[in-house]
C-alpha cells in the first residue's frame, strides 16, 4: 500500500520523512506537549530521527501510520497523528496525536482526528478505534468524548514515564457509532 495523503479544509495529513525532522524535533522537545505523550521530552535531534524511522518501519510492516499535521495556508507541520498498534487482521487500532501548543484549541485536533476516522472505518475497514489518554489530560478527554468515544476504564500504571509508573483511561469508538454519528 502507498502511504494514504488525506486531506481537510484546512489541514493536509502527509507522510513523515526526514526532510521533517526539525519540526518534529521542535514540537517533541517542548515539555508541555510530551507531558501525557508518554516519553521524556526530546534532548537531541537524533531521537526525532529515530522516531521518524520507526514510523516508517511500522508503515511498511503494517503496524501503524502516523501522518504530519501540516497547514495548507503556510505548510507548516504542526503535529502528527496517526494509529498505533494496527491490528488489521482483528479491525483496530489505537489512535494518538499531538500538536504544537501554539496550534491548540484552534480545532486542528478535532479535524485531523476526524479525518483519520473516517479514512480508518472507511478505506481500512476497521471496527475499534482506541485510545489511550492520561486522566489529567482533560483537554484530550474531553475531545474525545465529544467526538464519540466512550471511556471503558482505567489501566493501572499503564505507562512508565519520568521514571514513573501512571495511570490511563482507555476510550474506544466502534464503527457502528461512528457511522451513526455521521448521519
Amino acid at each position: 500500500m502507498n502511504f494514504p495523503t488525506l486531506g481537510t479544509k484546512r489541514l493536509k495529513l502527509i507522510e513523515i520523512t526526514h526532510k521533517h525532522m526539525d519540526s518534529i524535533y521542535e514540537i517533541l522537545s517542548l515539555e508541555e506537549v510530551t507531558r501525557f505523550y508518554g516519553t521524556d521530552p526530546f534532548i537531541l535531534q537524533a531521537e526525532a530521527t529515530r522516531l521518524i524511522d520507526m514510523f516508517q518501519k511500522n508503515f511498511h510492516e503494517k503496524r501503524g501510520i502516523r501522518w504530519g499535521i501540516k497547514l495548507k495556508e503556510n505548510q507548516r507541520i504542526i503535529g502528527t497523528i496517526g494509529l498505533n498498534v494496527l491490528n488489521l487482521k482483528n479491525k483496530r487500532a489505537e489512535i494518538g496525536y499531538e500538536l504544537h501548543p501554539a496550534f491548540w484549541k484552534k480545532g486542528y485536533a478535532s479535524e485531523a482526528i476526524n479525518e483519520v476516522l473516517s479514512f480508518s472505518f472507511g478505506q481500512l475497514d476497521l471496527y475499534r478505534i482506541g485510545a489511550v489518554v492520561y486522566p489529567e489530560n482533560e483537554a484530550s478527554l474531553h475531545l474525545l468524548r465529544k467526538i464519540g468515544f466512550t471511556n471503558e476504564g482505567l489501566l493501572r500504571g499503564y505507562i512508565r514515564q519520568n521514571d514513573q509508573n501512571h495511570d490511563t483511561y482507555v476510550l474506544s469508538l466502534l464503527k457502528s457509532e461512528w457511522t451513526k454519528s455521521q448521519e
